[in-house]
């Protein structure tokens, strides 16, 4: 798949950010919980209108590397671009400031994320729980913001669910809610850790499907999985992780075909 722009807004930005730069650069990321060192030095680029696939065994720090894209963790050294823009600092004087805490939420606005349990409001209906973000964060009318959510939930399939509440909903139903609700922020990158590893399987295919939608779409996406079959189908590079770092990456018929590094060979074996 070609890099594209991921919305018309790209053509012609007015918002300082790079549409010639790559989505998501990180380099020499390290991340630390006290003496775990949980990423090593992570160096990736994610092209634009792109899909990732990451693999790699439970701890090896897949899901940590998108919390840290999505600024939902510090990092403890290197740097993450989204769109060319540093995330979480600005530069002066060759040092690095903490970006204010609305700045941040400004940069993790333009990114969606979608996580293995789905966390929707109980209290609130499909439309309720993917019209509040837009409302409370963008400013948006509440009838703007239910046309909006309607729209995305028909096109997740569940048009016919608008009503219902998350105790109502299947998993595979309530995860594809939780699809529309990060894609009502209208984001430029989405990442998914996980997001079928809940879900019974007869559930799976379901998600896995609007997820090759919005690949087809142009969206660029992070996605953490074990569904190799799915990565076979859309990804446009595979990222195997092991003990924190980038042991092998490249297309799907160098690292999930033919593999080089003994650690994604075992790591395959198990799970192919």
């Amino acid at each position: 798949m070609s890099a594209v722009p991921t919305n018309a807004a790209d053509a012609g930005r007015t918002d300082g950010l790079d549409p010639n730069a790559p989505m998501v650069e990180l380099a020499g990321v390290h991340k630390w919980y006290g003496d775990n060192h949980v990423l090593t030095g992570v160096d990736l680029v994610v092209p634009r209108g792109t899909v990732t696939v990451m693999l790699g065994p439970s701890g090896s720090g897949k899901s940590t590397a998108l919390r840290c894209i999505n600024q939902l963790e510090e990092i403890g050294a290197g740097s993450i671009h989204v769109e060319g823009e540093l995330q979480g600092y600005r530069e002066e004087g060759g040092r690095l400031h903490r970006l204010h805490p609305k700045k941040i939420a400004v940069q993790r606005a333009r990114v969606g994320m979608v996580f293995q349990r789905f966390n929707l409001f109980p209290h609130m209906t499909a439309i309720g729980n993917v019209m509040e973000a837009p409302i409370q964060v963008l400013g948006k009318s509440k009838a703007e913001a239910r046309e909006r959510a309607a729209e995305l939930l028909t096109r997740v399939g569940l048009s016919d669910r608008l009503e219902h509440y998350p105790s109502q909903l299947s998993g595979g139903q309530q995860q594809r809610v939780a699809i529309a609700r990060a894609l009502a922020m209208d984001p430029d990158l989405m990442l998914f850790d996980e997001p079928t590893s809940a879900l019974d399987p007869e559930l799976v295919g379901e998600v896995l499907g609007v997820m090759r939608d919005l690949a087809a779409s142009g969206m660029t996406m992070i996605v953490v999985t074990h569904e190799i079959g799915f990565a076979r189908e859309v990804a446009d590079q595979v990222v195997f992780m092991a003990d924190g770092a980038v042991v092998e990456h490249g297309p799907v018929a160098q690292v999930i075909d033919a593999p080089t590094e003994p650690r994604t060979q075992d790591f395959l074996a198990h799970v192919l």
